[in-house]
Order: structure tokens, then C-alpha cells, then sequence
């Protein structure tokens, strides 16, 4: 039987409120929610009562607040009140994650595996986490869900049926949610890998806090990008919002991880994953440098009409390459915006570098049973 897409802890639109303010501010106490929010001490202290007793909030106890009385006492999201997976495949191996509510990764997992079919990628995936909650203890009725970030784009408007790369060949247009779902027995969201990494890099610390809409560029194996508008994941009329990858035509030099292997290959150098990047990146510096000046010429246009169609507060810059290089690149885009003399004066995104760069597809795809807790979702 299908299972639903909806997240299982039912929260009301204010209990939601309260959620996504501690998560905007860290901990807060119960007077500055109700200030922030707009609402009056009764109503905050009832909506936080229930959150409590959820497991999905905490109080940080602290002797001045104590003093002080209880609407003083800091509350913050608690890491303990679920627990969300997310999961991936790559060549020859699958990646798997599993976060607290706060959405703090607990677990790391990678093992082999190398099938196209959904169904055997479902199995594995229940292998591995009756494997890791016997180990680490976590309780299967805390589980939120698992959420799966897909290489390829939405069909038909249905995010559930994906045009895929050849390596998951079997999961092009199938339904990914029914199959996964009926085999863990839990809700199972499937998203863009590009898509849940923007969901990854706004949920950093330093990111919610001060901005309301990111745009995410990812540059791995191919290039994607993702944006988080309003705090919410914007994915567009047909699903595909972000599909960046279509202005830089395969057949030609692209910004992505691909072609990076290609231009060393083409130089002579025997490199074959991604994972070998990072120990090229001193002894064959002249390549890299070459390669990287390029990119942030190919990328100028693509983040300059992000900046005037959407607006967004900030630019990341996210990725499978080795954060430094992720670092060198956004630099060069930020350089190049600070620079242009247009006599433009409204404020403009800075351009930042991923903190977490290749972890954050799996963490993204983790954090979209959190995010759809949190936030109003529209029906699918």
C-alpha cells in the first residue's frame, strides 16, 4: 500500500510558528517568542506546554531565568524528540544518515552497493538502519521518515517519478515514495539531490538566522541548484525549480565534478572519483587554477540572474569538491558581484562557501521529514 507523504507528528499552524522561531533563534524564552510572534503569554505558554510534552522542545534550566520566573527560562528545539534518515546512491556504494530533530547528524553510514533498482536500494536501506538502531539504540516509533535525494529531475509534475542517470536506470519514472515506503513501512520523501542540499545548507548555524531565502548552487558529479524562499523549499510549478545544469549543455566545458575529471584525464592524470580531488589539489595546482577561472566565469551569469529574478539574502556555494576549492570559487563570484560597476546600490547576496559541501545532499535529504514538521506543507 502507498504510504502517505505527510509528516506523522500533526502540529498546528502556531505550534509550527513557535518551531521555526527557535530554530531561527537558537533558545529563547517563552516572552520573546510571544513578542516575535505576535501573541499574548497564555497562548504561548499553552503552545509551548504542548511542545514539551511532545519531546520536541526543551528547557535550558539557568539560575537568572529561574529566578527571573518560568517565561524567562531559555527554550530551545530538543534533539530528542525524533529522528529523521536520509539516504542516497552513488557509484558503487550508498550513503545513509540519520539526524536528531535538531537536525545534528548522529550517524554516518556508507556501504557497497551497486544496483539500479529501487527495490533493492529500499532493502538495503532497511538493513542497514535495523542494523544501526539495534547498535545506537533509537527507537523505529521515533522515526519521522526517510527522505531520498534522486540525481534527476521531476516528471510530469509528479516529484514522486524521476528521469534518472543511467546508474539508478531503474528508478526512472516509477514511484519511488510507494516502493521505498512499502518496504521501510514509513513516509518517504524523494527530492532532487540538488534541491535537499539548499535544504541542508540554509538549516546551518549562521544561515536561518539571518537570512529568509538562499539560493544553493551544487557542483558535483553534474551542477544543480536549489532555493529556500521565505524559509520554505521553493520547487517551482513543475517540481524542477533549480535545474542549472540545463545552461551548461553536456557536450561542452560545464562547471561540474565531471569535467573537473575530465580536464585532469585530459592533461594526463589518472583520476577517476571525486574522492582523489583533494589530494591533487597542491601537486597540480596549475590545472586546478585553470579549471576554477573558468567555472567562475561560467557561473557569473548564472548567479547574477539568480540575484535579479529571485533576490535571495545569500549565495552558497555547495558541493562534492573539496571545500577549499568550494571556498575559491565562491570568492571569485562575490569578488566579481562587489566589482561590477553598474552603479547598482540595492543590497546585494554575499556569496558563501558550503561548510559541509558532499554530506550535504544526505543531510538535506534527512532534514526534509524535520523541514515538513516545521512548515506548512502544501498537499502533493
Amino acid at each position: 500500500m502507498s504510504r502517505p507523504h505527510r509528516p506523522p507528528i500533526p502540529l498546528s499552524e502556531p505550534q509550527r510558528r513557535v518551531l521555526m522561531q527557535l530554530r531561527i533563534n537558537g533558545t529563547a524564552p517563552r516572552t520573546h517568542l510571544a513578542r516575535a510572534l505576535d501573541m499574548n503569554g497564555a497562548t504561548m505558554t499553552r503552545l509551548t506546554q504542548s511542545l514539551l510534552a511532545l519531546g520536541l522542545i526543551e528547557e535550558l534550566e539557568s539560575p537568572e531565568a529561574v529566578a527571573r520566573g518560568r517565561p524567562m527560562v531559555p527554550l530551545t528545539v530538543s534533539g530528542h524528540g525524533a529522528w529523521a534518515i536520509g539516504a542516497t546512491p552513488h557509484p558503487g556504494w550508498l550513503e545513509l544518515v540519520l539526524v536528531d530533530f535538531r537536525g545534528r547528524p548522529i550517524v554516518h553510514d556508507a556501504t557497497p552497493f551497486d544496483s539500479p533498482d529501487p527495490h533493492v536500494f529500499a532493502r538495503a536501506v532497511e538493513a542497514r538502519l535495523q542494523v544501526l538502531a539495534a547498535s545506537h539504540g533509537f527507537m523505529r516509533g521515533k522515526f519521522l521518515g526517510l527522505g531520498v535525494a534522486v540525481p534527476g529531475y521531476a516528471l510530469r509534475g509528479d516529484r514522486n517519478r524521476r528521469a534518472v542517470v543511467d546508474r539508478v536506470a531503474g528508478w526512472d519514472d516509477v514511484p519511488l515514495a510507494d516502493i521505498m515506503g512499502d518496504a521501510l513501512g514509513m513516509p518517504v520523501w524523494i527530492e532532487n539531490d540538488a534541491s535537499v542540499a539548499a535544504l541542508a545548507e540554509f538549516y546551518q548555524d549562521g544561515i536561518i538566522g539571518r537570512y529568509r531565502s538562499v539560493l544553493t548552487l551544487f557542483l558535483g558529479h553534474g551542477i544543480g541548484g536549489g532555493l529556500v524562499a521565505e524559509r520554505d523549499l521553493f520547487l517551482g510549478e513543475h517540481g524542477n525549480a533549480g535545474e542549472v545544469g540545463r545552461l551548461f549543455p553536456a557536450d561542452r566545458d560545464r562547471p561540474s565534478g565531471i569535467d573537473l575529471l575530465r580536464t585532469f584525464q585530459d592533461e594526463g592524470v589518472a583520476v577517476d572519483s571525486l574522492a582523489e580531488i583533494d589530494a591533487l589539489m597542491e601537486t597540480h595546482r596549475p590545472i586546478i587554477d585553470r579549471w576554477t577561472r573558468r567555472v567562475i566565469d561560467q557561473l557569473e551569469q548564472a548567479v547574477l540572474s539568480g540575484i535579479v529574478w529571485l533576490d535571495p539574502g545569500a549565495i552558497v556555494v555547495s558541493g562534492a569538491l573539496p571545500l577549499p576549492l568550494l571556498r575559491t570559487i565562491a570568492q571569485g563570484l562575490d569578488e566579481i558581484g562587489r566589482n561590477r560597476s553598474d552603479r547598482y546600490r540595492a543590497m546585494l547576496p554575499p556569496v558563501l562557501a558550503s561548510p559541509i559541501g558532499s554530506k550535504a545532499v544526505v543531510i538535506g535529504a534527512a532534514m526534509i521529514p524535520i523541514h515538513a514538521v516545521t512548515t506548512q506543507q502544501p498537499a502533493i
